[in-house]
């Protein structure tokens, strides 16, 4: 490491190494995103926010050996997950 150090204060620089430095950036805009798929995603989580409705109602009601949780609480984490997949993405 020193040894690289007393070398690059050494030398006087390559006459090229004005080659390394950035030159020009392009930026793209981001796509603009699908309506169908956002409309697909908020009907999605209407479904979800039903058959959450419907679970609760049902164990409620009906002696079932598991708590409403072990249903609702994959679909909603899936459901999250996806969304959060899609709104992330660059």
């Amino acid at each position: 490491m020193f040894a690289n150090l007393l070398r690059l204060i050494s030398r006087a620089p390559h006459p090229g190494a004005d080659t390394h430095f950035v030159v020009e950036v392009n930026v793209r805009p981001k796509p603009a995103r699908d309506p169908r798929t956002e409309r697909f995603i908020l009907i999605c989580w209407t479904l979800i926010a039903i058959k959450h409705v419907a679970v609760i109602y049902a164990c409620l009601h009906w002696p079932v050996p598991f708590h409403q949780l072990w249903i609702n609480a994959p679909t909603f984490a899936l459901g999250l997950l996806a969304t959060g997949v899609y709104y992330g993405r660059r």
